[in-house]
């Protein structure tokens, strides 16, 4: 093979990787090949050069698909387009670096193809997602989030066993090109074509199974409220009266029409601290007069007192009985590093600049769902939709639906929006529940326990929806004990390569004893 051959097959990897990403070019049917090129390409390498070619793969494929950092850090962080590119760059760099060590750990470990990858590439996912808070966007099992046909697998272990599923199928295109193990004569692909087929016949059997469960669920009708405040403009004290009257009109539009039981506002839709602010009032009078409704709305929260002054970023919900108002708060608990705080932030001072003008917070603790009349609501503020531990932890305390409020203003006309709506279909699916997505600028949108999305809006538009969402309160295979498939992975790779490492030590030890002998 050429010196210049492994690269340009890595360049094709990196295109057709990015072509399949949800956003304004996906093409999905790319994520089942996209890997083959960069498969070829490692084949027979050392790993120090197999490493070199993963990173410089993923380099190339993660700036285009996180390209829209550059806007939030440069229009809404303070920075200005050098350091705010750089700033994408690095983190491009750190996500190129798992599949880096994804290429070489396929050169160093032994076994079949089909199952060393979807191994390797799942149990390095799910580091990601857990390793400095983690950054797990937009992982292979995503790219399927329009297919409910392809997708029900993950009520079974995550999404991760999606991924794992598509690596299988790269790794077995790969060992079919390159005619490795003499494929068509030892039947070395009869695994792992059983595994394929089975998983077709589960997504088949599954989405039946579930479909008749959502048509005998009890229902209750949600609404969506979407203000499409200018990022600009929101924190400005003498914009925040209209702000407000901007969501009481379209929340009153949408009970005389729809007549909805909950109503959500996207994260932050309150751009003040609810209880130090005369315009809170004027927004409980609201639900007073529409009881029993409750208003699910996002609002900074700060708490002073004894010790330090804490900043939340947080969801209320709000609910009028007959002689009062009940009020039921969540902290976000999962932040943004270096959007919403600091990590090691006395090691990094420099950086606060870029905190300051995009939040400064504290993270919240877990808590029960929020009961909302008969939902009990599982909470995700904008960037904890994309950790599936936290939609799974609010299953397993017994919530019946999920709402995600967010904020996507940040990244501009992007593929972003779309990216984060697909791993949030994938939180429904995996937990068999309903989610209300409610976002300031858009995507919003209803997706059910299929992972059908069932509306969703436009982007940067007023906008209001409704719909009679199921409430399941069946727990999934996931919910219970599917979670566990990613943490398995990894397990299984460590003590592979604990085994290669004990078979390395060994060799040296062997070939001396033969020496002396």
């Amino acid at each position: 093979m050429s010196i210049r051959r492994p690269y340009l097959l890595i360049l094709l990897s990196s295109l057709l990787l990015f072509c399949a990403a949800p956003g304004r070019w996906s093409i999905t049917a790319f994520t089942w090949l996209a890997l083959v090129p960069l498969l070829t390409a490692v084949d027979n390498q050392t790993p120090k050069r197999a490493a070199a070619l993963g990173f410089s793969c993923g380099i190339i494929y993660y700036s285009g698909l996180i390209y829209w950092i550059t806007n939030a850090l440069h229009n809404y962080g303070g920075l200005s387009i050098a350091p705010a590119l750089l700033v994408m760059l690095l983190l491009a760099a750190y996500m190129a670096a798992y599949m880096a060590l994804f290429t070489a750990l396929l050169t160093w470990l032994k076994g079949p193809l089909w199952l060393r990858a979807p191994l390797i590439w799942t149990a390095l996912d799910f580091v990601k997602a857990r390793f400095l808070t983690g950054f797990p966007w937009e992982d292979l099992g995503y790219f399927q989030y329009h297919h409910p046909l392809i997708i029900q697998l993950a009520d079974l272990g995550g999404h991760y066993l999606i991924t794992f599923v598509i690596v299988m199928v790269n790794a077995m295109l790969t060992t079919i090109l390159l005619k490795k193990n003499q494929v068509s004569r030892d039947r070395g692909l009869l695994i792992p074509l059983i595994i394929i087929l089975a998983a077709g016949a589960y997504n088949l059997w599954s989405y039946g199974y579930w479909q008749g469960l959502i048509k005998k669920a009890a229902t209750v009708r949600v609404g969506i409220v979407q203000g499409n405040i200018d990022q600009a403009e929101k924190w400005r004290p003498e914009l925040q009266q209209k702000t407000v009257n901007t969501y009481l009109r379209l929340s009153r539009e949408l009970e005389r029409r729809s007549r909805p039981r909950l109503i959500l506002w996207p994260e932050t839709a309150l751009p003040f601290f609810p209880f130090h602010n005369p315009l809170f009032t004027e927004v409980l009078s609201q639900v007073r007069v529409y009881k029993p409704l409750t208003l699910i709305t996002g609002a900074p929260h700060v708490e002073t007192g004894r010790g330090p002054t804490r900043y939340y970023n947080s969801a209320f919900a709000i609910q009028a009985t007959q002689n009062s108002i009940h009020l039921q708060r969540y902290d976000k608990e999962h932040l943004v590093p270096f959007g919403e705080y600091i990590p090691f932030q006395r090691y990094l001072p420099a950086a606060l600049p870029i905190v300051q003008s995009m939040g400064n917070f504290s993270a919240g603790q877990h808590q029960k769902p929020l009961q909302c009349g008969p939902a009990r609501c599982g909470m995700l503020i904008c960037f904890e939709s994309i950790f599936p531990a936290l939609a799974h932890q609010w299953c397993s305390l017994g919530a019946n639906i999920l709402i995600n409020l967010t904020n996507d203003a940040w990244y501009g006309r992007s593929s972003a929006p779309e990216q984060q709506l697909s791993m949030v279909v994938l939180r429904a699916v995996e937990n068999r529940r309903a989610l209300a997505r409610a976002a300031n600028t858009g995507i919003s949108a209803f997706i059910d326990p299929l992972g059908r999305i069932k509306e969703a809006s436009p982007i940067f538009k007023k906008y209001q929806m409704a719909a009679n969402l199921p409430l399941i309160h069946h727990k999934s295979f996931y919910t219970s004990l599917g979670y566990l498939f990613a943490p398995l992975c990894l397990l299984i790779l460590s003590l592979m390569i604990l085994y290669g490492i004990f078979k390395k030590i060994q060799r040296p030890k062997n070939k001396t004893t033969k020496d002396r002998t």
